[in-house]
């Protein structure tokens, strides 16, 4: 047995020494690319070896990380693949057994820029690197229009594009190239880049009314002229006089019309006084009803929910062989949170090994079960029931269709049911213990606010085959301020 153990300790050791050896490497400085042409983001393991039989995952960093493309088991494997990305990325499947993982990205967006991670893995060794791209992209051809006569006398002219990344210089100048000053600049930011809106004021030079908006960047350069005849800056002259006498004109008519106006307009407010009364007291009539039906409602649930928790309450405890090494357990299984350290633990199928996740021990086949989490003072969390053979391994997407019927908070206020796309829920205040009932027959999964005795979502008309087990995962913890466990709480429990 002392031989046995040795021999494994040996191996092991020789393993991660081999494991070690090996790195992943990519560009330091950013990529700089054009929109609409192809990119290439470098990656590759040094020395050179093989990933034909490893793991070769492209994710996007963004406030949540989105999988760009996956090589998984010698092919590739994008059922999960973000949607702005399909049918646009490939690896270089011959360069493969070189050690190249690196990613080709076609006809390149604006909205690609960003930061990608590139995380190659085997059994006993990974490691990633991040490649930051910045996009740039050439806008629409500026168009220059008058916009109106200003009371100096002078004209307002704007010059306009869109489609710029990143933000474009905008320069007026005039005949002899000299740089005007811009009273106003708009700028607007989307998907397809940044939309630009420049005005400036003119005035007659004689024979230099020749004007200039030009938009640059580090690579291109765009410019549009006009040219103004200095007849119409005399046309200000006009606009101006006929405005005067508009203006005498339309203060007699007023003159004359205030009298009659205050008259009626005294009756109109008795008449709307009137309206306004029956109104409010409809209101008043509206809202009476709305609040009894609130309160039968909220007394119906109350009673649905304590009767549940009487008939179907069930005992749940984590189970430590399929949570996440990150996470921490208390001895009695009732409490998960993440720890400061990733702990050693042997990684097996059960095991999630990336998300931050753990099943509960019992499994459901059939009938009904309860079972309530306290979440009390934490920042994000998930909990719910997932089916037996979901994906515990690589970035998970929480919805019905990948095996999750799950509900969670994220940044601290923002509470969704991830029905694949999310559901926002509309919350009175923050939950401190949410309740989860499962019927299986029925196919329906409900949760529940313990404190207020509320229904928060229901997943219906689902259709279960495998058996079900109890989520939990208490979310990552930046800054500190979700270091809270998620606790497992006795139903009967009157905290």
């Amino acid at each position: 047995m002392m031989f046995f153990c040795v021999t494994l300790l040996i191996l092991f050791s020789f393993m991660k020494f081999q494991s070690e050896g090996l790195t992943v490497i990519g560009p330091e400085a950013p990529l700089d690319a054009v929109a609409g042409e192809d990119l290439v983001l470098p990656c590759f393991i040094k020395p050179n070896t093989s990933a034909v039989h490893m793991t070769v995952e492209w994710m996007r960093l963004e406030d949540v990380a989105s999988l760009v493309h996956l090589y998984k088991d010698h092919e590739d494997r994008n059922e999960e693949q973000a949607q702005s990305y399909r049918g646009r990325t490939s690896l270089f499947k011959e360069e493969l057994q070189k050690g190249n993982a690196s990613l080709k990205l076609s006809s390149l967006r604006v909205s690609d820029e960003g930061k990608y991670k590139c995380l190659v893995e085997d059994k006993s060794w990974y490691d990633d690197i991040t490649v930051h791209v910045t996009v740039e992209a050439q806008g629409s051809h500026p168009v220059i229009t008058m916009e109106s006569y200003d009371h100096s006398g002078g004209i307002n002219l704007v010059c306009e594009s869109r489609g710029w990344n990143p933000e474009p210089e905008v320069l007026w100048m005039n005949r002899e190239g000299d740089t005007l000053p811009a009273e106003d600049t708009q700028i607007h930011r989307d998907t397809e880049g940044f939309s630009v809106k420049h005005r400036i004021t003119v005035y007659d030079y004689s024979d230099s009314n020749k004007f200039y908006c030009r938009l640059q960047q580090k690579h291109h350069v765009m410019e549009a002229e006009v040219i103004i005849n200095s007849k119409l800056f005399d046309a200000w002259k006009w606009v101006v006089g006929i405005s005067v006498s508009a203006c005498l004109i339309a203060i007699g008519l007023i003159v004359t019309a205030v009298i009659s106006y205050k008259k009626e307009l005294q009756k109109e407010k008795e008449y709307a006084a009137s309206v306004l009364q029956k109104e409010k007291e409809y209101a008043a009539s509206e809202l009476q009803k709305e609040k009894r039906y609130a309160e039968l409602q909220r007394q119906r649930v109350e009673d649905e929910l304590s009767k549940k928790k009487k008939l179907f309450a069930v005992d749940v405890t984590l189970d430590p062989d399929t949570a996440n090494p990150d996470l921490i357990l208390s001895a009695d299984g009732k409490q998960v949170t993440l720890g400061d350290t990733e702990q050693y633990l042997p990684d097996t199928p059960q095991r999630f090994t990336r998300y931050p996740g753990v099943l509960g021990k019992q499994s459901f086949s059939s009938g009904r079960f309860y079972y309530e989490v306290q979440v009390r003072g934490k920042t994000k969390w998930t909990l719910g029931v997932a089916r037996e053979n979901i994906n515990r391994k690589g970035i998970i997407t929480l919805t019905p269709q990948n095996g999750f019927w799950t509900v969670g908070l994220r940044n601290e206020n923002w509470h969704a049911a991830f029905a694949g796309p999310s559901v926002p829920l509309t919350l009175r205040e923050k939950l401190e213990k949410v309740g989860v009932f499962v019927d299986y027959e029925e196919g329906l999964v409900s949760f529940y606010d313990v404190k207020s005795s509320s229904r928060i979502y229901s997943f219906t008309g689902q259709s279960f085959t495998d058996k079900l087990y109890p989520f939990f995962s208490p979310g990552l913890d930046y800054g500190g301020n979700n270091s809270a466990p998620l606790i497992i709480s006795p139903v009967f429990n009157t905290e």
